[in-house]
């Protein structure tokens, strides 16, 4: 916002630019309730200044890694149990040292805040009060792990290290009040799932034959666990046939339960989540800008911070001969790009068929003589396609493109690689496999294989659709950031309170004895790495269940070997991954794609790359004068006076222009 800042009380003559600057300041939706005195404002500037951000980043990133680190440490090759080595484990201190640095750095951010926005706005903040309370709790269950070297059951701060991600992003914050107060609608859908899964494990219970009773209606719990597992498909048609053997009549409970469930309930779940949180965002990211700008001014700086940067390319060399400047026409058109493009997909299609000719074949039989000379060919000219073009554009001018760059730096990289097997092998190449390198001649070709397929990346600016399907993919990525940071918060909350409870769960003596178990068990499927030893292994373990892809072995393996509760805890992540963070994924796709392909007509490849919130300016209301004043005025720090015009109070406030 834009400000004619007069001197008067709590202000300085010289802060007025300061404050002009602070004010304008986008800030990631931050409070304007803070200190205004010159001296608060630098502060205020520097603390939000890229590099202090940037720096308690990372050092909120290094606190969440430590978990990786520390015991059970997930430095191990291998996170099953059977094939794993001794793994590394640091010496005690050597985290907690790295852990106490971080959490001095919190209790410095935690006093700058503190001090900008004054003693009576900490007393409102509740998470700056939480923010005091996890620091405090964090010291005290350090000061006892080191007292006990190292060797304690549970580490409480681990716990509570999510919340140092969470209070530090304001637009994370206010993600996560919206979430809460979709909650409710969220409940109701899930409350009736619920009926409608008791009345279906009551039903199923009392109709089938003693056959499917055994396997999959036994008990209530093994019912309700097989019709939840259903609900997903992760069991269909494993828990219908014994049934259906018997009778195919059968088959219609398991249709109709599918049918109201997994097809119904399921997609509405999705429809409230996309309606309802949409609505909350919008009643945010309304309540963040309200009070600061005009609706004019809010379109204005929407456009300016969020419009991608046109970059004006630097102009061509300029070269007196006229053969040379007819080779710069030649050189820099568009049709050498083509011919590029096609020459690297006849490079792929040639790899692919040499895999296919000797996906039947040993390694000793396979000739790699073949493939490497003609990669070598592809090769050069990758590279003389490079160097031609930097003739026509000249360095800046080649540099100044993302996809040249891009181009570049792999075809350097594979001139390297060919580089060191002409060095070690020589010509014609040798079939000893390893004894000259670090890297036997196969595998060497396989890596500038993999290169070269991934180099074929090239043609997606080429090609108008696929670019426009790669820009909204890219662009959905910058703006769910805060979706991914809540992601990341729930993942280290629901492994930090169970790799220390539930860490070697399966010993080595079941794990190397040799009796028969069912089919489709946790045992007979080898699914051994998936565990909770460690960080890694639990992150793992996890998203397989999210996939929800035979998640029932998880379940029935870990009330096995702990208790019935376990599947409690499974169902728990099941409901707060899969059904609601993707359904709430999948619904700001649906959103963000309905409006870039139908609210914007005639939408070409470089104007695709919408911000998130561009569609949300157009139904956010203006702020009237009165709230702008009202705002203003109940701003703690900032003491202004008023006067009255025929009887009509208005503020003398700072000037905003239109």
């Amino acid at each position: 916002v834009t400000t004619s800042i007069h001197p008067f009380s709590g202000v300085g003559r010289g802060s007025g630019a300061d404050l002009q600057l602070t004010f304008r300041a986008r800030g990631g939706y931050r409070s304007i309730n803070h200190r205004v005195d010159a001296g608060s404002l630098r502060l205020y500037r520097w603390y939000y200044s890229r590099i202090c951000q940037w720096i308690l980043g990372t050092i909120i990133a290094v606190v969440l890694l430590l978990a990786f680190v520390e015991r059970p440490s997930s430095l191990s090759i291998s996170s099953d149990p059977r094939h794993q080595s001794n793994r590394w484990e640091p010496p005690c201190g050597a985290p907690e040292s790295v852990e106490m640095l971080c959490l001095f750095i919190f209790c410095l951010d935690l006093a700058v805040k503190s001090y900008l926005i004054g003693w009576e706005e900490f007393r409102k903040s509740k998470w700056l009060i939480s923010y005091t309370v996890v620091i405090c709790v964090s010291v005290v269950d350090w000061v006892l792990s080191v007292s006990m070297e190292c060797d304690e059951k549970l580490r409480v701060r681990r716990l509570v290290r999510p919340f140092f991600l969470l209070q530090n992003s304001s637009l994370m914050k206010k993600t996560l009040k919206c979430i809460k107060r979709t909650l409710p609608e969220i409940a109701s859908v899930i409350l009736l799932l619920a009926l409608h899964l008791c009345l279906f494990t009551m039903i199923g219970m009392l109709l089938f034959a003693k056959n499917a009773w055994e396997l999959h209606f036994k008990n209530l719990t093994t019912s309700l666990t097989s019709l939840l597992v259903l609900l997903t498909t992760a069991n269909n048609p494993d828990v219908m046939i014994p049934a259906y053997s018997l009778n195919r009549c059968y088959a219609i409970f398991f249709i109709t339960f599918s049918i109201i469930g997994t097809y119904c309930l399921m997609n509405l779940l999705t429809a409230i989540i996309y309606n309802q949180f949409r609505g909350y965002l919008l009643a945010s990211q309304q309540f963040a800008e309200q009070g600061y700008m005009d609706q004019q001014q809010f379109r204005r700086i929407f456009d300016e911070l969020d419009k991608d940067c046109i970059k004006e390319h630097p102009p061509l060399p300029q070269y007196t001969s006229a053969t040379l400047q007819k080779l710069q026409v030649v050189f820099s058109h568009y049709y050498l790009t083509v011919l590029g493009n096609l020459v690297a997909l006849a490079n792929v299609l040639c790899i692919c068929t040499i895999l296919v000719l000797n996906s039947e074949k040993s390694t000793e039989e396979r000739d790699n003589n073949v493939l490497e000379v003609i990669n070598l060919c592809f090769i050069l000219f990758y590279l003389s396609e490079m160097s031609v073009k930097i003739f026509a554009f000249g360095w800046r001018g080649y540099l100044s493109y993302r996809s040249n760059i891009f181009d570049g730096f792999l075809t350097v990289l594979l001139l390297i690689l060919q580089i060191a097997i002409f060095i070690t092998y020589r010509l014609p190449y040798s079939q000893e496999p390893s004894s000259r390198g670090v890297m036997s001649l196969w595998e060497m070709v396989r890596l500038v294989n993999m290169l070269i397929v991934f180099r074929f990346l090239r043609i997606i600016p080429d090609i108008k659709l696929m670019a426009l399907v790669a820009s909204t993919l890219l662009d959905l990525v910058k703006n769910l950031r805060a979706f991914a940071g809540i992601l990341v918060v729930s993942i280290h909350r629901h492994i930090s309170d169970t790799v220390c409870v539930r860490s070697s769960v399966f010993s080595m003596d079941n794990t190397t004895s040799n009796f028969s178990t069912a089919c489709g068990t946790y045992e007979q499927l080898g699914y051994w790495p998936n565990n909770f030893d460690d960080f890694a292994a639990a992150i793992i373990l996890l998203y397989d269940v999210m996939i929800v892809n035979n998640w029932q072995a998880f379940m029935e393996a870990y009330s096995r070997y702990t208790s019935e509760w376990s599947k409690v805890y499974f169902v728990c992540w099941w409901l707060t991954s899969s059904v609601m963070w993707v359904n709430l994924f999948v619904a700001l796709i649906l959103e963000y794609v309905t409006f870039l392909f139908l609210t914007v007509p005639g939408i070409s490849v470089r104007s695709s790359l919408i911000p998130l919130a561009c569609f949300l300016r157009e139904q956010i209301q203006e702020p009237t004068e009165e709230e702008l004043a009202c705002q203003l005025h109940q701003h703690p720090h900032l003491h202004l006076e008023w006067r009255h015009e025929h009887q009509n109070i208005r503020p003398s406030l700072p000037s905003l222009r239109p």
